[in-house]
């Protein structure tokens, strides 16, 4: 099946999810449960993203995962949400965050390594719908928690303002980044990266996907400190918040690269 083929297919689905939850509020309670996979949300495409996403791995739902967003998105381009699985502190291998009623439903995959298992980023929403951070433990398990965020939608299938005025490609890699070594007298560091990139959906007419792909930090020594795979929803100029677990290094360097091949390469000091 082509790429393309797929994304309309997830469209119409995606059409139809209003409905289906609608209809989901008068359903007998046993038959809700039985037809969403006991999602905490009611959501009835929590089946397929389950199994598109976890396949046939145990899993269980779990509060100590907290998915914080708005309860309604004024801007469906760049909606704020914050993972946070530090309950689970030195035990989480990775995180993923997926949408369910996004025609694009992977946000971004975090291996936070020697970070903690927190983060923080933007993503475009394409109607209301469950957010998710499944949050696999050391114990082979996945812990899955969610939110619900509403929005007016269309947040996948507009162009964005660098694309929208041009000027994308005078800004294309560039990054601003910073570590605060005590952040807010916490007792630990934050890191917040920004790279400047249109992060096409390929849902807009005659612009195709184009996307970063991966970043990661890695310390003097080469020890890497996280990764993080992004996906087509992660809003244009992907702003993200990272905490450390221990002391930062005086240096990171960062780099990563685009779907196009497009590098990018920073040095960020600590201060």
């Amino acid at each position: 099946m082509s790429h393309s083929l797929h994304r309309r297919q997830l469209l119409a689905l995606g059409g139809t999810a209003t409905l289906g939850a609608w209809l989901g509020t008068t359903a007998p309670r046993s038959a809700l449960a039985q037809d969403t996979g006991g999602d905490p949300l009611g959501s009835y495409q929590w089946p397929v993203l389950r199994q598109d996403f976890l396949g046939n791995q145990p899993f269980q739902f779990d509060p100590a995962i907290q998915v914080r967003g708005p309860q309604y998105a004024d801007d469906a381009m760049n909606v704020p949400v914050q993972v946070d699985a530090t309950a689970y502190a030195g035990r989480v291998q990775r995180i993923k965050v997926v949408v369910d009623r996004n025609p694009i439903r992977p946000v971004v995959e975090f291996q936070p390594l020697r970070m903690q298992a927190r983060l923080a980023l933007r993503f475009k929403l394409q109607q209301g719908s469950p957010v998710r951070a499944m949050v696999l433990l050391d114990d082979g398990i996945w812990r899955v928690g969610s939110t619900m965020i509403n929005a007016a939608g269309g947040g996948c299938t507009v162009p964005g303002a660098s694309r929208a005025d041009g000027t994308w490609e005078r800004t294309l890699g560039q990054v601003q980044a910073q570590v605060i070594q005590d952040f807010l007298g916490k007792g630990h560091g934050r890191m917040r990266v920004r790279v400047m990139h249109p992060m096409d959906t390929g849902l807009v007419a005659g612009i195709p996907a184009y996307h970063l792909e991966e970043l990661q930090a890695q310390g003097p020594d080469g020890a890497v400190w996280w990764k993080l795979a992004l996906s087509e929803p992660v809003s244009e100029n992907p702003l993200l918040t990272f905490d450390f677990a221990e002391k930062p290094p005086a240096v990171l360097q960062l780099s990563g690269r685009d779907n196009g091949g497009v590098r990018v390469q920073a040095e960020v000091r600590a201060s």
